[in-house]
């Protein structure tokens, strides 16, 4: 590796694990621990179900399209985020660094990307392509979920960024086609 690219790269994993530290110091509150706990577990799935049932609830026929787009990215995301961890293989911050504190549960062993992110990104975009109405709703939940995992000690913030990344391409495919 060059050493400009090489001293570039440092920088930027120096700045990505000061970040991840000091945002995981909030962690040590309770009240922040509880409801980034909360909304990293509404996060694995249980919220977007629930917008999912929601819609074909009150939508009717007219929900088919909107849910099968939003539950297939979720699926697509599901695949390409499970590939991309296999062959990155990035240890997880609180494995690394003794200033984390690990106060979330871990669903698998890497960290790169962040799969709730990708997930909540892809379920949010594909969400207000159909219902924008629902922004208030889902760009909160949407922006808590990306945070929590920095917050819980579960990943860095590149892994949030790549995450958010991932998932709003993956929307983009399912809006377009």
């Amino acid at each position: 590796m060059p050493y400009k690219l090489a001293l570039y790269r440092n920088r930027f994993l120096a700045w990505d694990s000061a970040l991840c530290i000091s945002v995981n110091k909030s962690s040590h509150y309770r009240a922040v621990r509880v409801f980034f706990r909360l909304i990293s577990r509404l996060g694995d799935g249980v919220f977007w179900y629930a917008v999912m049932l929601g819609i074909m609830l009150t939508q009717g026929e007219s929900s088919f399209v909107p849910v099968l787009h939003m539950a297939t990215a979720g699926l697509t995301g599901t695949i390409v985020y499970k590939w991309i961890k296999g062959k990155t293989l990035r240890p997880r911050p609180y494995e690394i660094h003794q200033d984390i504190w690990l106060t979330g549960r871990p669903l698998d062993r890497f960290s790169f990307p962040s799969g709730h992110t990708l997930h909540a990104v892809a379920f949010c975009a594909v969400g207000l392509y159909y219902y924008p109405q629902l922004a208030a709703l889902l760009l909160p939940f949407t922006a808590f979920v990306a945070l929590s995992r920095v917050v819980l000690g579960l990943h860095y913030p590149s892994d949030v960024i790549a995450g958010a990344f991932i998932g709003g391409l993956i929307a983009s495919i399912f809006i377009i086609f």
